[in-house]
């Protein structure tokens, strides 16, 4: 799901005519087809990134409101930046995460200024198998020793995509 959510991205921002950035992207806005593949769906608050485009097209920074979810918003959008590619990537960047710790952004868990981003950071990659959704691991066809100690290819695996979710989710778009 995480590569076929990550190639729609790429689609979007970079290879239709005018970049498309969907603006709230969240688990219940990606959908799955007959074949169990991820798309991005609901692009009620998509904005197309063109000089092109007439000007009531074009993304416009508001003070009106914050426009996305939140838990998955990005945080330059708080200070009233408009909808970027950078916006998306840190999205997708705490979707990934989200599906291979089993944690909501929302998640009780995350107060006092901690959050999903500084979870999966601080574990990684000694502590991977402590943050990760075991249920996960129980739909692999042969779960052996290796696997549940934390050793072996599957803790390679999960550090590898949850590092990537953290360069994502990192609080400056620039980062």
């Amino acid at each position: 799901m995480a590569i076929d959510m990550s190639c729609a991205l790429e689609y979007l921002h970079h290879h239709s005519q005018a970049a498309i950035v969907p603006g709230d992207l969240k688990p219940s806005n990606i959908l799955l087809g007959h074949d169990m593949t991820a798309c991005v769906g609901d692009f009620g608050l998509a904005s197309f990134l063109s000089d092109n485009l007439p000007t009531i097209s074009r993304t416009q920074t508001s003070s009106a409101g914050i426009r996305g979810t939140v838990g998955y918003i990005a945080p330059e959008y708080g200070m009233g930046s408009k909808s970027s590619i950078q916006g998306d990537v840190y999205s997708f960047g705490i979707l990934i995460p989200e599906m291979f710790t089993g944690r909501r952004p929302t998640d009780m868990i995350f107060e006092d200024g901690w959050n999903l981003h500084q979870f999966t950071k601080t574990a990684l990659p000694e502590r991977v198998m402590e943050i990760a959704n075991l249920s996960l691991l129980s739909e692999l066809p042969s779960v052996d020793e290796n696997i549940t100690t934390g050793n072996g290819k599957i803790k390679e695996c999960l550090v590898a995509v949850l590092t990537i979710g953290v360069s994502c989710s990192m609080e400056s778009p620039v980062e």
